[in-house]
């Protein structure tokens, strides 16, 4: 019978250069702008995205290149799930609101659980983010575990 979960069997290295995705809730924006400020030189020295509002905020307020993908409720929380999936992103950096209901609650949660199940560096307030941006990984390559999907897969259609 197949594992319900894939191993942890295969490495992927994370570049010096990372991929940094960057998301806040409405009533976050203002905290994720006033934290990205005090971290722009670090920022610049990396590859940004983020979703709807908040990629254009952010490269507005820090004048650094930022791709822009669909707000959150629009499929922009999906877009960052099949970068996560594709291992085509390094860390999120995602600003979410404890305090407002969301529409679009099963993209976040979902989101979230890539992001766990890829072993993502995550940072959900500005203490997290700090300690992410502020780790000495950050500037080079880091080698991580991650499940191995392709044997799984295999698993599951033999059975």
């Amino acid at each position: 019978m197949s594992e319900s979960r894939p191993r942890r069997t295969v490495t992927r290295t994370l570049p010096a250069k990372k991929r940094i995705a960057l998301i806040a809730h409405d009533g976050k924006k203002a905290e994720l702008l006033e934290w990205a400020g005090r971290w722009r030189e670090t920022l610049a020295r990396h590859e940004l995205v983020g979703t709807g509002t908040t990629a254009g905020r952010v490269a507005k307020a820090l004048g650094l290149p930022v791709q822009g993908l669909m707000s959150g409720p629009l499929g922009g929380d999906q877009q960052i799930g099949a970068l996560i999936s594709e291992q085509r992103l390094d860390l999120l950096i995602f600003f979410w609101d404890p305090f407002a209901p969301q529409p679009h609650d099963p993209d976040v949660k979902a989101l979230l659980r890539l992001a766990a199940l890829w072993n993502l560096p995550v940072a959900c307030n500005a203490a997290s983010a700090d300690f992410l941006l502020g780790s000495p990984w950050l500037d080079q390559p880091y080698t991580m575990t991650i499940p191995d999907a392709g044997a799984w897969v295999s698993d599951r259609t033999t059975d």
